[in-house]
């Protein structure tokens, strides 16, 4: 792996730091920033979750969905966790521990909002980040591939009805318009704008101009990676320095709920007898999420300053560490795993 990879949490800290300083050093410019928005998309945090996505997208083809057959048992739990038990087990622990538990102690008003923030995290199954967490643990790239892929899919689809239903639930009015422009701009067109370069790649050049493209484009994911990172905790480093107990409280469910999916679709894939090079990244790609379609969709529906913005940033702020233990707990017991269950 690059430099980046292997330094991954170091990169998080430093523009989470550099963030947050230079929201208390220069507001004017962050607030410059949040105004440069058209119909509730902000135009800056838009052009960098694009540069972050299409790069990633353009690795996915949508022809390995063929092998799923290959992996079915460990597809099968994929999809039961991400869509079945991700997101109402966080509409529910949301519910649970902000709504009730940690009530007294949050901002008064903000917990309709703090909750959607963390159904939006928990509603997007993850479709980045994904193949560096499975190539750490030595998982099966064919298996992560098509899982990737048959996510992508199911989202185009299933995000907006899915977020709309929790967010009722959750008693927090729907911008169904605001929604579906979010599913559009951060789901829709990126995934066909990948695929028609793809295949354009594909036809002039093969797969050595396709990796001569995603080479040069890397560094420029990577950059507005951490330039985003960096945007958006300066837009949130006051409630972060000012409210740090906010940022523990709302980091309880999303920990709850990562390592319990985590630990659920390793269990179900050892129980069904799947092999643990797929099972480790079934674990990975069950427990992780989409934060830059999450973030872009809090943005978008509550706006810049919101407590579903925040909760989605504390899903960034805890994502990378907690994802890095959960690859470490795999491989670890992966003696365990290989032995058959009595």
């Amino acid at each position: 792996m690059g430099l980046f990879e292997r330094y991954l949490s170091l990169w998080v800290a430093l523009c989470i730091a550099a963030g947050v300083l230079l929201g208390q050093a220069l507001p004017r410019l962050f607030a410059a920033i949040a105004a440069a928005q058209v119909a509730q998309v902000n135009l800056v945090v838009a052009a960098l979750i694009w540069l972050m996505i299409v790069p990633m997208l353009l690795k996915i083809d949508f022809a390995a969905l063929g092998a799923v057959r290959q992996h079915w048992k460990g597809v099968g739990v994929t999809l039961l966790i991400n869509w079945a038990v991700k997101p109402f087990s966080m509409a529910l622990l949301g519910t649970l521990f902000i709504g009730h538990l940690f009530a007294a102690w949050l901002p008064a008003g903000q917990g309709p909002s703090y909750v959607a923030g963390l159904i939006l995290l928990a509603a997007a199954p993850c479709t980045a980040m994904v193949f560096v967490w499975s190539n750490l643990c030595d998982g099966e790239p064919t298996f992560t591939l098509s899982q990737v892929a048959l996510n992508d899919v199911i989202m185009v689809f299933l995000f907006a009805p899915l977020v709309g239903l929790l967010l009722g639930v959750a008693a927090v009015q729907v911008p169904w318009a605001t929604l579906l422009l979010s599913v559009l701009l951060y789901i829709v067109v990126p995934v066909i704008a990948a695929q028609i370069l793809r295949r354009a790649m594909l036809a002039r050049g093969g797969q050595a101009l396709l990796d001569r493209l995603l080479r040069a484009l890397g560094p420029a994911s990577l950059v507005a990676l951490l330039a985003m990172l960096v945007l958006l905790f300066g837009f949130q480093g006051p409630a972060i320095v000012g409210q740090p107990l906010v940022i523990a409280l709302l980091a309880v469910p999303i920990l709850i709920q990562v390592y319990g999916n985590a630990a659920l679709a390793y269990w179900l894939s050892r129980r069904l007898g799947v092999a643990w090079c797929v099972a480790a990244p079934a674990a990975l790609i069950g427990a992780s999420n989409f934060f830059e379609l999450a973030v872009a969709a809090a943005v978008s529906l509550f706006g810049l300053q919101s407590g579903a913005a925040l909760a989605t940033v504390v899903g960034v702020l805890v994502e990378v560490p907690v994802m890095l233990s959960i690859v470490g707990m795999v491989k670890a017991t992966r003696g365990w795993y290989e032995r058959r269950p009595a």
